[in-house]
Parts: C-alpha cells; structure tokens; sequence
C-alpha cells in the first residue's frame, strides 16, 4: 500500500477545494488507475522562486512524478521503489527526513486500490473509498539532474510519495497499511511550511485519526496500468 490510486477531480475542483491561489503545469486528464513513475497532482506550499521574501502561496501542481527521489540519490530509478513512506519513520530516515520538516504535500484522490489474496492465492482487488474524495498526506522532493546545467528549467525533478500507516478498520481486513488521509482539519497544519521541527510533525502525525474507507471488489482489469477507464471502479457482484 498504496500502489495504485485514483484521482478525477478537475483542476478546477482542486483549485476550489485546497483553497489554492494558482497551479503548476499542464493540466492532468482523470485517472482511474494511476500508477507508480506516472506524473500526479499534488497541493503543495512554496515560495515563488523570483520573490523569495514573498510569502508562501498554496498551489495544485501537476509536475511531480510518484515516486521520491532524494536530492542526493545518484540515480533517478530509485524512486520507483519509494511509492509510499512509512509514517511512523519519516522524520528518521535518510531519504525522508529533510521532506518532511520543509516538504510535505497533499496527493488528492477518489480512493485507492488493494490487493487481497484468497483462500485459493489468488489476489483480488479492492477499491477503499470515502464518501468524497481523500487526501492523502505526501512528501515531495526536488532531485537536481547533474547532466543539465543550472538554469534548465527540465533540470529538476519534481518527485512525491504516499506516507502509510497501520490499517485496522475495513482497510486492515485487506491489508495491513492504509494511507495516511487527512480530515480537512489537518490539510492547514500539514502544509504549514512554519511546522519544521521533527518532534511536531511526528506529534501531527500522531494525532490524525484513522481513517473510515468502505471496500468494494473490483475487476482484475486493474491490475495492468494500461487499463485506465471508469469501468475500474464499478463493484464486482459475485
């Protein structure tokens, strides 16, 4: 968990909905079935780069890429191997540490899905969902491709991965992690860009509640990134 999501809401929608004052790159079509490598939206807080004694302005970006790449990993492929993040670490480890005090993010989504095995072994999907969509708290990170030179606009890497936690409610029947997904309370103090010290943002984590998703099976056709339409979130009866 979490490695596949979805997410539909319209720029405008996330505009709207974050109380964002602008957005970052080309706008993203609906997915059903976003995947791991795939450019993502995120709301994220960050002071404009030509004013930097300006204040920081909330924005809905569509330039990250899921999958965390540490500003000083030597190779960008490590990122699809850091999808998720596990909340209760995040301020200790190497790659995450520094994100976490200056660099957390919000990924919106409709759910997401999960993967069950039966009692055959064979693994069946689930889509876990609210009764409107989540927000799942992020980290992101800039990685600085040394091959570009200073001042190409393709030099930075924008990258981004879900913090899980552990799941105990429906989502813990199906797996033992669910995302950490914040109650619109928790949207302001997560992307508090004053909120630095690692003790408090261990004591936010700590005090977000857990989540209540619904899980509902889905078809196998999920199971390939390839497949990407409404179709993905219709119930499978049996």
């Amino acid at each position: 968990m979490c490695g596949r999501y979805a997410s539909t809401s319209t720029r405008e929608d996330l505009l709207a909905t974050y109380d964002a004052a602008a957005a970052v790159g080309e706008e993203l079509p609906p997915s059903y079935n976003v995947a791991p490598t795939q450019r993502v939206n995120a709301v994220l807080v960050r002071t404009p780069r030509d004013d930097p004694d300006a204040d920081p302005v909330r924005l809905v970006s569509s330039r990250l890429h899921w999958g965390l790449v540490p500003s000083w990993a030597k190779d960008p492929k490590i990122g699809a191997r850091m999808i998720n993040a596990r909340s209760e670490t995040i301020t200790q480890k190497p790659a995450f540490k520094a994100a976490a005090s200056r660099r957390r993010c919000i990924l919106p989504a409709d759910g997401y899905y999960e993967w069950m095995k039966n009692e055959d072994g064979k693994k069946i999907p689930f889509f876990l969902h609210g009764d409107a969509p989540i927000s799942m708290a992020g980290l992101y990170e800039l990685w600085p491709n040394p091959e570009l030179p200073e001042g190409d606009p393709e030099r930075w890497l924008w990258t981004c991965t879900v913090l899980t936690r552990p799941a105990t409610d429906a989502a813990g029947h199906i797996h033992d992690r669910s995302p950490v997904v914040l109650p619109e309370t928790f949207v302001d103090p997560w992307l508090d860009t004053a909120l630095t010290d690692r003790d408090d943002v261990d004591a936010l984590l700590d005090s977000i509640p857990e989540p209540r998703l619904e899980p509902y099976e889905v078809s196998t056709a999920v199971n390939s990134p390839r497949n990407n339409t409404p179709d993905l979130l219709r119930p499978v009866h049996r």
